[in-house]
Parts: C-alpha cells; structure tokens; sequence
C-alpha cells in the first residue's frame, strides 16, 4: 500500500483493481508516477483486500491511505449479493471519499436505461431500468450522489481491448473455438469504449471538478453481433461462424437500444476516445 508519511493525500485509490478495468486504472496511475493503492476481494492481483459491504473496513481504509481520489469500479452483475454490492457497498464508499475528502468518481453503467428512446441517452433522459442488474446500478448511483454532494456519476458501455481479452471478447473466442454455445444479438445497440481510453479518461476526470452524471463511452453505436464479429476479424477468425440471435423476447429482459450520448464528455476531456472500428483494426495498437 502506498501512503505518505507527512500525512499528505496519497494520490488515488481504485477499489476493483482486479478487475479488468480496475488493473489498468491501477497500472496507468502508476506509469504516470501517481501515488495509487487497489482494492481487491478474492484476487489477490491488487494491494488490500476489501469487502465493500463492510463499512467499518471501507472507513478505516480510507483514513489509512488517505486519497485524494477515489475511482469506485467494484461491481456484481448477478448473484445473491448484487444489491449489497451495488448499492450498499457504493454508499459506504462515497461516505467514506465524504468524511475524508476525497475526490469520488463512480462507474455505473448504460443499463439504467430502457433502451426505447430511439436516439442516443444524454445525462439529462430519465433512466428506466427494465432488469434488477440495470436496477441496482440506478439505486446505487443515487445512493452515491445522495452521500456524497460532489461525487461525480460515470455512466459507460462495453469494456474491451485490454493486454488480456475482456469478457465480452472471451465471449467471442470461447464461440469461435467451441468452448460455449452463445449467440450474439443484432438488435441490441451499445457503445463500446477501450479499457486503456476509459482509464485514461477517469483518471484526466480524477483531477477536474466535474460532478453529477457523466456518459462516457465509445463515438461508434454497434450491436452486440457486428462488435462479435469485429473482434473474430481482429483475431482472423471467421466471423460468419458467429451465431446471431435477436435480445427482444429474452427471458430476463434487456435494454435494445443503450447507445450514450457523450458529447459532454468529449468536450471536456483532452483524452480522445476511439470507435471500435478504429481500435479493433489498427495493427500498432499497444493495448491489444
């Protein structure tokens, strides 16, 4: 763990640095000769392990390391313990950012929305979570903004492109190669944003004063099935082999239409942020 000995802010802290966007929030902060301190829960890959859920260890966390700013990514997207996580752990992050100060910056996620306005979501459209996930995520930003006056709320998209695959590229490969019967649908729309862009991003947004919501995500809307099939291409796979499949009608139901309008974002930030056609074809791309 890194912390100053005078008693000064020791830079930032990451909670889910084992995390795929969390481990190159971590390894970029560091490159740049920031101060920074991860928090893992079971994957050892980060500092200090940290149960969220647990208020008393989150307080006493950030008296120890003392932030100038934290960037909370910690996160369930399924499971008995997704409320507590999404809810109650953001809350006891922002109040101890609060009670210390701290800069807070929270990862929430395009899923508040319904996906049936027809355009791209600005910070302003009403969300409308139409699953228990997209749900959580809602009721954990409020509690966030709710807890701490200046925390700032970043909504974003699919992560991909990191030294190692995603989830979302796992996905695709797993297909490919037979390991797992998944289809991908052509009717759902999303924003997709490169993890190293992003975590370039929050930390530019770690030292401005921006609060509220802000959508950050990638410039280029693609469904589900055509980004599946652009990472098959990267990887110079046969992208027909791909199984399509529709998302409308799904048992537990999704938003189809969760593009993000971040336009705000991008006139704020000096960090430019790439479509996917752009990433997933370059061949001098470092973080792939």
């Amino acid at each position: 763990m890194q912390a100053s000995d005078t008693g000064a802010r020791a830079g930032i802290l990451v909670t889910g640095a084992s995390g795929f966007l969390g481990r190159e929030l971590l390894a970029q902060a560091r490159a740049a000769g920031r101060a920074a301190t991860g928090t893992h829960l079971t994957n050892a890959t980060a500092d200090v392990s940290l149960d969220v859920c647990d208020r008393a260890a989150v307080d006493d966390l950030m008296a120890r390391v003392r932030p100038a700013a934290v960037v909370h990514t910690s996160y369930l997207q399924g499971g008995g313990r997704m409320r507590e996580v999404n809810v109650d752990g953001a809350a006891h992050v922002a109040a101890a950012a609060a009670r210390h100060g701290a800069r807070m910056i929270h990862l929430s996620t395009d899923f508040v929305f319904d996906g049936e306005l027809a355009r791209p979501y600005r910070e302003d459209d009403p969300p409308g979570p139409v699953n228990e996930y997209g749900a959580s995520k809602l009721d954990g930003e409020r509690a966030v903004l709710e807890t701490h006056g200046a925390a700032l709320v970043v909504r974003t998209s699919l992560i991909y492109a990191g030294a190692e695959p995603g989830s979302t590229e796992r996905m695709v490969l797993d297909a490919l190669a037979g390991r797992a019967d998944v289809a991908f649908f052509e009717d759902e729309l999303r924003s997709p944003v490169a993890r190293g862009d992003l975590a370039a991003a929050l930390l530019e947004l770690a030292e401005l004063p921006q609060r509220g919501v802000l959508h950050l995500a990638g410039p280029e809307p693609v469904s589900r099935l055509e980004f599946a099939r652009l990472i098959a291409a990267r990887h110079g796979a046969d992208s027909t082999r791909l199984r399509a499949a529709r998302s409308a009608g799904q048992a537990v139901p999704r938003p189809l239409d969760c593009v993000l309008d971040s336009s705000r974002a991008y006139r704020l930030l000096r960090t430019p942020m790439r479509g996917v056609r752009a990433v997933l074809t370059s061949q001098h791309n470092a973080a792939l």
